[in-house]
């Protein structure tokens, strides 16, 4: 058994290791020598990254709390409602649920931008404002007391910055290579080989959904066609984004350009936040694309504007994720060979290992909750709920299932964030979330952690 693990504690540090040399620094300038602008960026960006932290630990802290309870009736979640979200009304479990929701929305927008803040993006600055305004009504509006844990560093980093704004711009790394992209035809038979399989596969969906000589029911085809079309954009997806950021650092050490980069004024950060700016705007401009196909389902019904907005965000957090594991691997590999495969298993791990993962383990007890089938698989109510949540968890992380069952939620049950369900055990009901916001939170989280490791690896590395 020791032996068995070994191996394959080396096999994964081989496929997932870093190979290139700790040496030398781009521009990893001693905080002594910094300019008051450089100290600015610096000083705001480890506040909203404390201030993640700090709204991270509170997240965990009430998941704990609410797991301890275990029951809807428990009169913890009355007092968490009372005290964390007076003035919203819904029933008090579900209330906890929100209020987790929350503080873990503030914390990975609060990831997302200390990362990127480094780069001093223009918008950041723009952004915050935006977050503390939307956190200030919900404490007013609906009591939502943990949101002044986003407010103090977001309205502390506003205030710093509104001294120095021309210390942000327009990423030039960004603007570059979207021109560089665009004037190739690389880009354009990129864009032309995606609308040509997905309006292949959509006239293909259509022929096989349409009976012969039967009656077609419109609403009903209108969906299949646009959960069909949906997944083949999200199987696209999946298989072009690792391609377009796995070769971002490489090909520079390839090409024998990373040196020259080092002499320039470009911070670490902005080539890195810059690349992937460049191959999410890509990426938008593919989904943007085929939004005249999936709108083809409204010449049908059965598909309304909110479902339409779900699958984009869906999609757009997908691409984000996985560009960003991209970017990831090139920073700490020498080949782009070695990046993409990294990237790509990465991605077939995330797509195809983990629900296979899951179905053995939690026997989709998420899904059957879900489609209100009764599969009763223990006689404990506290193991059928921590198996429903376990199981969310693993659907939500995955963003094929991600997408088709917060479809089904909004379809069947018309509801976007939350729902209750019924345990086989005692009949009792719990809340549960729609798996598109776990999957947007997490991915956010992991996109801003992997930009963040990304830029910290080109610190220590030298040419």
């Amino acid at each position: 058994m020791r032996d068995t693990l070994s191996t394959l504690r080396s096999l994964i540090a081989s496929l997932f290791g870093a190979n290139v040399p700790e040496s030398g620094a781009w521009d990893r300038i001693p905080p002594e020598r910094m300019t008051p602008r450089e100290r600015l960026i610096r000083r705001s960006s480890l506040i909203m990254f404390a201030g993640a932290i700090v709204n991270g630990i509170a997240g965990l802290l009430l998941i704990a709390a609410a797991v301890h309870a275990g029951s809807r009736d428990s009169a913890l979640f009355l007092t968490l409602q009372a005290a964390l979200l007076p003035r919203f009304a819904i029933d008090a479990d579900a209330a906890a649920l929100l209020v987790i929701g929350g503080i873990l929305t503030n914390m990975a927008a609060l990831l997302v931008l200390a990362a990127v803040i480094l780069a001093q993006e223009l918008w950041t600055v723009f952004s915050a404002w935006a977050l503390t305004a939307l956190n200030l009504a919900a404490l007013v509006l609906y009591g939502f007391a943990p949101a002044l844990l986003a407010i103090l560093p977001l309205g502390a980093v506003g205030i710093m910055t509104l001294g120095d704004l021309r210390a942000f711009r327009l990423n030039p790394v960004m603007v570059k290579e979207l021109r560089g992209r665009m004037r190739g035809p690389r880009g354009y038979a990129i864009i032309t080989v995606f609308l040509t399989l997905m309006s292949f596969f959509t006239v293909l969906l259509y022929l096989l959904r349409v009976p012969q000589g039967g009656v077609v029911v419109t609403g009903e085809l209108g969906r299949q066609l646009f959960i069909g079309v949906l997944f083949i954009e999200l199987m696209l997806i999946i298989f072009i984004v690792p391609a377009l950021t796995a070769g971002a650092i490489t090909t520079e050490r390839e090409r024998k350009t990373y040196d020259l980069l080092q002499t320039t004024l470009i911070s670490k950060a902005t080539f890195v936040v810059g690349k992937m700016q460049s191959a999410l705007g890509y990426i938008v401009l593919l989904l943007l694309s085929a939004i005249p196909l999936q709108s083809i389902a409204f010449l049908f019904g059965g598909v309304s504007e909110a479902e339409m907005l779900l699958a984009l965000v869906v999609l757009l957090v997908s691409a984000l994720a996985l560009g960003a594991f991209g970017m990831y691997f090139s920073s700490i590999t020498e080949r782009t060979l070695a990046a993409t495969v990294r990237s790509y298993t990465v991605a077939i791990g995330i797509t195809v290992g983990l629900p296979l993962a899951a179905l053995m383990l939690f026997q989709n007890a998420y899904g059957n909750v879900i489609n209100n089938f009764t599969v009763q698989f223990t006689d404990s109510p506290a193991v059928e709920s921590t198996t429903i949540y376990l199981d969310m968890i693993a659907t939500s992380l995955n963003p094929i299932m991600a997408t088709l069952r917060s479809q089904q939620m909004l379809i069947d049950h018309q509801q976007l964030l939350t729902m209750r369900v019924t345990l086989a055990s005692n009949g009792a009901s719990i809340p549960v979330l729609s798996p598109w916001v776990l999957l947007t939170l997490t991915y956010l989280s992991v996109t801003a952690l992997l930009v963040l490791l990304a830029i910290r690896r080109m610190e220590r590395q030298g040419g």
